[in-house]
């Protein structure tokens, strides 16, 4: 029985040639131009309005710092903790890793050779020609393994696709981070606001009845003749007033836990939620006709929680703890390698088709004795001679590439380095802004007992009161918003250091 015509003995030779292909694939060369860093083209340091002192010896960066060890509330700490498990930003950041994983390990498995099982069998009705004594029909069965279309790669196209597919891998890992660290910051800061809408009004519950009472004893004296009209139409506005900013204040508190349920991904445990007291209105009834009483005046609003201390550092750091710009840095890379497979396709392509197997036939003799060896070898050689210049605009483009992503990246560096300016400037002018504005609301406070003193004395207006107190309520929210703001710096140049990424603390 012969072999069908495609097929050959093997012969020693061929093993041997096996080996010298592999040995040149992995001796193949690569024409990825070298990959240098680009000149961060930022300042040394920060600017002057941002100087921080140095960073103590031994002091953590903020980046290398966990999130855990930053936010020192529970409260806050759960929140972040249901975000990182439930945030649909975060999810898709994940997914992306994913498919980037998958698309690397698609390029890697093309450095290798497909290797894959074939049966096939072939019955045929015989030649006209052969007359009787021919056989009815003719059979051949095959078995075996071959490998088709594998690539030798001389000229590291494939690698050079292959170093692609794993910078854009490690970019969507630092994408993720930058999710992460995006969510923390945005859980932080909302809640913040939360916790200061909230306090806001509670601030508008005890102005509002304050004024309800101090509207109620203008009534009274104006219908004793002692105060007149345009004192008590004065009164009723300046209650009227305090319903607008409680208003408001329930609409923006509302739109807080809103915006933290989409952040966290779920409804927040009420145990979380910063609330009013109970009956926030009659306690408030209750203060205010005492603190008439009593000649006192409205308590300070509760300071937010705060957070740990962060070293600046140098601008220099931001490049290796800053995820958005070690992710750009990973795509440069990328970039970087497209040229080099762009530049492999003006070269020859040499693919290697081989077969391994036995035929037969008989299928009952294909494994038995009935059937002998074969084998098959076939490389090719493709070399570019005219394509219409597609080459070199494949060749342009990833030059073109290659150009955009360094710009990408020093914008990455350049942003980060303004939200740092940024983010040290505002920490360190908010600070001075809270403690002028703490100092006027204490002034305010004692200016409104005292005029209230002169007006029950009869020495002071009407007017004059009214215009103390509402005055005290415009300083009292703006000293809840300058801390919210300290407090929101704090967390912006957490976020800005590249704080965020580590969820655990560092053992020992």
């Amino acid at each position: 029985m012969k072999p069908s015509p495609s097929f050959v003995r093997p012969p020693r030779q061929a093993q041997a040639l096996g080996l010298v292909a592999l040995a040149a694939v992995l001796a193949g060369c690569s024409l990825v131009p070298p990959y240098e860093r680009p000149a961060a083209p930022v300042a040394r340091d920060w600017p002057a309005a941002a100087a921080r002192p140095a960073a103590v010896a031994g002091e953590r960066a903020a980046a290398d710092l966990p999130w855990q060890d930053f936010v020192q509330d529970q409260a806050l700490r759960e929140l972040i903790e249901l975000a990182l498990a439930n945030n649909r930003d975060l999810r898709v950041a994940v997914q992306s890793i994913e498919q980037a994983r998958a698309q690397f390990r698609i390029r890697r498995a093309d450095q290798l050779p497909t290797v894959a099982g074939a049966l096939s069998g072939e019955r045929s009705e015989p030649n006209p020609s052969a007359g009787d004594d021919g056989p009815k029909v003719n059979a051949l069965y095959t078995v075996g393994l071959g490998v088709v279309g594998w690539e030798l790669d001389f000229f590291g196209r494939v690698a050079a696709l292959g170093d692609a597919a794993l910078a854009a891998y490690l970019a969507s890992e630092e994408a993720r981070k930058s999710v992460q660290i995006s969510v923390i910051a945005s859980v932080a800061a909302t809640w913040l606001q939360l916790k200061t809408d909230t306090e806001l009004l509670a601030l508008a519950e005890r102005t509002l009845a304050t004024r309800r009472q101090s509207l109620s004893l203008v009534r009274l004296r104006f219908e004793h003749g002692a105060s007149s009209a345009l004192d008590l139409r004065q009164a009723e506005s300046l209650v009227a007033a305090a319903q607008v900013a409680r208003a408001q204040q329930q609409r923006l508190r509302a739109q807080d836990i809103n915006l933290l349920t989409l952040l966290v991904g779920a409804t927040p445990p009420e145990r979380l939620i910063p609330a009013l007291p109970p009956a926030e209105a009659e306690a408030a009834q209750a203060q205010a006709q005492a603190q008439a009483q009593a000649q006192t005046v409205l308590p300070v609003l509760p300071a937010l929680p705060g957070f740990a201390p962060l070293p600046a550092g140098l601008p220099s750091d931001l490049l290796l703890h800053r995820p958005d710009i070690r992710a750009a840095e990973q795509r440069l890379i990328a970039a970087n390698a497209n040229i080099g497979a762009a530049r492999a396709n003006f070269f020859p392509r040499i693919t290697l088709t081989a077969s391994l197997g036995r035929v037969s036939r008989d299928l009952e003799g294909l494994l038995g004795s009935g059937g002998s060896g074969a084998w098959s070898f076939g490389p090719s050689v493709t070399l570019p001679i005219f394509d219409g210049g597609r080459n070199q605009a494949n060749l342009e483009a990833a030059q073109a590439g290659r150009a955009i992503a360094v710009t990408q990246y020093e914008h990455a560096i350049q942003s980060a380095f303004r939200e740092v300016a940024d983010a040290l400037a505002s920490r360190d002018t908010l600070q001075a802004q809270l403690a002028a504005t703490g100092e006027q609301a204490q002034a305010e406070r004692a200016r409104v007992a005292l005029v209230d003193l002169r007006y029950r004395n009869g020495v002071a207006s009407h007017l004059e009161l009214l215009d103390a107190q509402r005055s005290l309520f415009a300083i009292e929210q703006a000293l809840a918003l300058a801390q919210l703001a300290q407090r929101v710096a704090d967390v912006q140049l957490y976020k800005a250091l590249g704080g965020g990424w580590l969820q655990e603390r560092p053992a020992g």
